[in-house]
């Protein structure tokens, strides 16, 4: 009778154990799905020159996220350019993104500078010049990660956290992020902060709104 008790309580802890990697499998299945749609998502070119034509206000902007390093089987990476449409080829702001399983339910993206940024300007005409960029090169932007989560209407959304992205443009000390990520569309306000806590650069009605066109 004790073996039998034995037996049964052994098949139970095995089957507990299965169970648990069964689930646990699933979840990170569940994250890894999420963070490729979030990747095809983010994928592609994208213009805010509809909102631009309906509000002054708003600049006509170009922003290109293309795939880098994609044999890399733990993490996705982008690299990142944005530009005043009419001066594409002076961009103003150039980054590597590196999308990674955060909190259950939250994907974070990193955000990285890179070394050399002119070297790379519209390097997805060229994707051979990605070979000379090093992982281990780019700088990170410390508390500048946005996080985000899919609600039930299949769009991202996130933020930065708090003051933690520190800036120094144009009389800031910290900036923030506020993001939409949605399969035709992006939605992004960035915006700096002073030390009182009061706007000194970004849009001041709401996000600029990129429309995916490639």
């Amino acid at each position: 009778m004790v073996n039998i008790y034995a037996s049964l309580f052994t098949m139970s802890i095995l089957l507990s154990c299965t169970y648990s990697q069964v689930n646990e499998s699933k979840n990170q299945e569940g994250k890894t799905l999420d963070i490729e749609v979030l990747h095809n998502y983010m994928t592609g070119a994208f213009s805010s020159a509809q909102q631009a034509a309906e509000d002054s206000s708003f600049f006509d902007i170009s922003l290109v996220m293309f795939p880098i390093w994609t044999d890399d089987k733990e993490f996705n990476w982008l690299y990142v350019e944005q530009a005043v449409t009419k001066f594409r080829e002076k961009p103003y702001r150039q980054r590597v993104y590196q999308l990674i399983p955060s909190a259950v339910g939250i994907i974070e993206s990193k955000v990285f500078e890179l070394p050399d940024p002119a070297k790379f300007i519209h390097a997805w005409d060229d994707p051979s010049l990605f070979n000379e960029l090093q992982k281990d090169s780019l700088i990170l932007r410390d508390g500048c990660s946005v996080f985000l989560q899919k609600p039930e209407d299949g769009c991202f959304t996130g933020s930065t956290k708090d003051k933690e992205c520190l800036s120094s443009l144009r009389g800031s000390v910290y900036a923030t992020s506020q993001v939409q990520i949605c399969v035709d569309k992006i939605i992004s306000w960035d915006q700096g902060w002073n030390a009182k806590d009061e706007q000194v650069w970004g849009a001041e009605k709401g996000g600029y709104i990129f429309i995916k066109t490639d």
